[in-house]
């Protein structure tokens, strides 16, 4: 037995044996849908009337991929008899890939900057009326696998944040969103799916195996997907990459033991697309496989009348899709043909225009509202007057060279992302930046085409045009020259990611010398970095020429039209980091993704040996100054913080909780944030709880509110018995432990501006 051995904090954690590599867990007993309760009760007798309507062989069909003549990512096959049309499952998380008529929503690592709840559910929203109309049933979204255990995770930017608490509470948004719209959400990717590398299976070399311990796995990347449950998602996706020596799409005690059972999950498990390995994978709990039927089809239903799957298995996925299906209101003539609006662009189709005007201000704002203003020395920002000339410089100011629906932003990229990896599983390479162009998405499956790209010099120089300004340019120098009678001299560069490849690192030499040559001609050097993930700044952040620096993320179609509201001030930057900018790589508790240990080696293993110590909780843990901190960001105004009160609305004792328990508030706090600054703002004001044997500080409540100046708001915080718990191997259970909870409230993880003690009995 290999044990998975902790880190230095081993003594907060139990190890828990892991089973040898390529051998499969025993078998869990299966839970099925139990008739569903709550929100589901409905969806669930409607769907097993249907069910028991249809033949095996009808029930088989709704589980497999089909081959359809749109382009959807995945078909599934229908019972035409029984009026059931199939399903439309279609990429992506930040808006309808592949297609066109759609909008390029800000994507999730913006989205997470935002901290705004209610940005994230009008995005969900309006994202869920897109791939409505364009017939998908399941979008592929929202991500919380990655979270950023490594900063180079090439699909970090898909989802919101290395915190798990900030990643469940906008999933949960996005969610409710996309489901209310009438599309079923597919939470994903089920889990610890935290590399590129090596994700998935390669000429006889296995995927990675995520080696966790029990612990860590239910505190930290478990923690968003109970959200996600918990909001009622109709489907998750399970991951390429092996669990403690399994593959996820045929985990057992994943599946049917975590999932289905102890976090009750209702709906459907799809696999990520040719995921499943054999017909066993259906009694670990497997209800779909994608994008077509694989080792299923004929297979199941011989499967069945072997022994090998039971026919009560197959009805229980029947009956999971379908109810998934009523739950969002798929039945009857309000949703279109599955696949309507997704046809080949190369030829004629029926054009279905997605975009509702009504959606034009929540991408706005949202582009707005994740910009992370992190310098802004001597009040550089916003232009106080007309500038006379501005000066631009760097590859990432423009528009990209052409428009493609499917590969815009695969910019750099030096081969096929899939064949790169599949060479060695840990041999692709690409640009750290994207020089063809302005990013306003990452790349691959999470990626799709905008309507148009408001790119940052054009909207510069239409700001130009109104306030008689004199531009200059050069984009594609990396030593320019610089008009000595510039205002201001602003550099465009960026950080690109994509699905298939990890990053290889988190700076690029060419954007640094970049910004140092501009910097040392012009006394006013104003960076703007578009950055699909964490971005080193310390080779040029401390230049006295450098005046102010944004983290401009990953803004969607309106990223000019954004960026020149916050430089002239008539937007406020709001936008705080979802993850920690370290001074160095070697400051991040883990850095590189895992990788094979000789050629010879076919069975690569990642032991997550640092627990829950990722991000600002190893910072903290371990002393160490970042650059800038999770949850850091200036704004145009300031805030002053007062009035703490931490009120239980329980008496509080040691003890277990599970189920729905674990959902009940335990504690309201409550403080007073005000607008002391000239101008109008939004002050993201955070709670952070020190539990007893854990990290010093973990996030749990955040709220975003609107301020006038010397206005004041009473913000409030509650906390569950689920904020407050630890969770225990042995009992297997969630625990609140006795002793004095430390809450602190503040505008970062750093900056704590008021502080107060909970206090847990014994029992």
């Amino acid at each position: 037995m290999r044990l998975h051995t902790l880190s230095s904090h081993a003594s907060l954690f139990l190890a828990v044996a892991a089973l040898p590599p390529n051998s499969d867990p025993p078998q869990i007993s299966l839970r099925t849908h139990s008739n569903g309760n709550g929100q589901w009760a409905h969806a669930y007798r409607r769907a097993e009337k249907l069910v028991q309507q249809m033949t095996l062989e009808e029930k088989a069909n709704i589980t497999r991929g089909f081959q359809s003549d749109n382009i959807c990512a995945g078909n599934t096959g229908s019972v035409p008899r029984l009026g059931w049309p199939g399903m439309c499952v279609h990429d992506a998380g930040n808006g309808v890939r592949a297609t066109d008529m759609v909008n390029s929503y800000p994507s999730g690592i913006h989205v997470g900057a935002s901290w705004d709840r209610s940005l994230t559910y009008e995005r969900g929203f309006h994202m869920g009326n897109e791939f409505k109309a364009k017939g998908v049933n399941v979008p592929l979204g929202p991500n919380a696998g990655p979270l950023g255990r490594t900063p180079l995770g090439g699909r970090n930017w898909e989802g919101f944040s290395v915190d798990p608490y900030l990643s469940g509470q906008l999933n949960a948004e996005t969610i409710t969103g996309m489901q209310e719209a009438g599309v079923i959400a597919n939470i994903k990717h089920f889990i610890a799916n935290e590399q590129e590398t090596l994700r998935r299976p390669y000429f006889g070399i296995e995927a990675v195996s995520a080696n966790i311990d029990d612990k860590t796995l239910h505190e930290y990347y478990l923690w968003p997907f109970m959200d996600s449950v918990h909001a009622g998602v109709g489907s998750v996706m399970c991951s390429y990459n092996r669990i403690n020596s399994t593959y996820g799409c045929k985990n057992d005690k994943l599946m049917n033991g975590i999932l289905k059972t102890e976090l009750n999950f209702k709906g459907f498990v799809m696999l990520d697309w040719n995921a499943q390995h054999d017909i066993d994978s259906a009694e670990a709990g497997l209800d779909m496989v994608m994008p077509l039927a694989g080792a299923w089809g004929k297979n199941l239903t011989d499967a069945v009348a072997n022994g090998t799957v039971s026919e009560a298995r197959v009805t229980d996925m029947a009956t999971r899709i379908v109810a998934a299906w009523y739950l969002v209101g798929q039945d009857g003539k309000t949703f279109p043909t599955p696949g309507i609006g997704l046809k080949q662009l190369t030829q004629p189709h029926e054009q279905i225009d997605a975009r509702d005007p009504a959606s034009k201000p929540v991408i706005l704002e949202g582009a707005i509202a994740g910009h992370v203003l992190v310098k802004n020395l001597n009040e550089t920002l916003p232009f106080k007057q007309r500038l006379a000339m501005i000066s631009v410089f760097g590859y990432d100011a423009t528009v990209p060279r052409t428009k493609n629906t499917d590969v815009l932003f695969q910019l750099g990229y030096t081969s096929s992302p899939e064949m790169g990896q599949a060479v060695l599983g840990e041999e692709a390479h690409f640009d750290q930046a994207a020089r063809g162009g302005v990013i306003v998405t990452g790349g691959r499956a999470g990626a799709n085409s905008p309507a148009y790209i408001d790119d940052p010099l054009s909207a510069i120089q239409r700001r130009a045009r109104e306030n008689g300004t004199w531009v200059n340019w050069d984009l594609d120098s990396s030593n320019p020259d610089v008009n000595a009678a510039s205002d201001a001299c602003l550099v465009f560069i960026n950080a690109i990611a994509t699905e298939g490849w990890d990053r290889e690192g988190l700076h690029d030499d060419f954007s640094d010398d970049l910004v140092k040559n501009v910097a040392s001609k012009c006394s006013n050097t104003i960076v703007v970095i578009h950055a699909a993930g964490i971005r080193l700044v310390d080779q040029w952040i401390e230049h006295p020429n450098i005046t102010a620096t944004i983290i401009a993320h990953l803004p969607g179609q309106d990223s000019g039209e954004a960026l020149v509201k916050l430089l002239y001030g008539e937007a406020n930057f709001s936008g705080k980091l979802p993850y920690t900018i370290a001074k160095n790589e070697s400051d991040y508790s883990v850095y590189a993704p895992c990788k094979r240990t000789s050629t010879n080696d076919t069975d690569p293993q990642c032991d997550f040996t640092e627990g829950v110590y990722l991000d600002y909780r190893a910072f903290d843990a371990k002393n160490i100054a970042p650059r800038f901190e999770f949850g850091y960001g200036l704004s145009y105004t300031s805030f002053q913080y007062s009035s703490l009160s931490i009120k239980p609305s329980v008496h509080l004792f040691k003890s277990k909780c599970n189920d729905d328990k674990l959902w009940q508030p335990v504690a309201k706090v409550s403080a007073t944030i005000t607008n002391n600054g000239p101008v109008s703002g939004q002050e993201v004001a955070q709670l952070y709880v020190a539990i007893p044997n854990s990290p010093p500080k973990q996030l749990r409540g955040f709220y975003k509110t609107q301020l006038s100046p010397q206005k004041s708001e009473t913000v409030h915080f509650e906390l569950t018995r689920r904020d407050l718990s630890v969770w225990d191997v042995v009992s297997q259970a969630w625990v609140i432990q006795d002793g004095e909870y430390k809450i602190f409230v503040g505008a970062s993880s750093r900056d704590v501006r008021l502080q107060g003690t909970l206090r847990v009995a014994d029992d």
